[in-house]
């Protein structure tokens, strides 16, 4: 009975367009940060059609950062990176779609305050891998 109860229940979201009841526990996505000399800080990425995002606060002691990201993906899935500074407001917010020209992007954030700044890198639905970097801008 609790197994007809779920599998209605799962229909019936399905229906509603709210979820799947596919099993897709198989599916995953990694994100790794790696600080580097002189307050850099970098992170590789890597999916197989998962979805995750990680938050870290960097150091930035100058109003801008340099900003680069590259990805590979025959697949599709999105990248994106959100860069907030010091008073929380966005400095960036760019992304890049899988199997889909540009597969990078590289830049200078607009100028914000000084100090630590949150960075958010979010995968979803992403198959393939990639990198990204940070550094003080001018």
């Amino acid at each position: 009975m609790k197994t007809q109860k779920r599998i209605i229940f799962c229909l019936s979201l399905f229906v509603l367009g709210f979820v799947s009841c596919d099993n897709d526990d198989d599916l995953s996505a990694n994100i790794s940060i790696n600080e580097g000399p002189n307050g850099d800080i970098g992170g590789d990425f890597t999916g197989n059609g998962g979805s995750t995002s990680r938050t870290f606060t960097w150091r930035n002691n100058l109003s801008t950062a340099d900003y680069n990201a590259d990805i590979t993906s025959a697949m599709g899935g999105i990248f994106q990176m959100e860069v907030k500074d010091a008073d929380g407001e966005t400095v960036l917010n760019r992304s890049l779609e899988g199997n889909k020209e540009p597969d990078s992007f590289s830049g200078v954030t607009s100028s914000g305050t000084a100090g630590d700044w949150s960075v958010t890198i979010t995968v979803i639905n992403f198959a393939g891998d990639g990198s990204f970097t940070l550094s003080a801008g001018d």
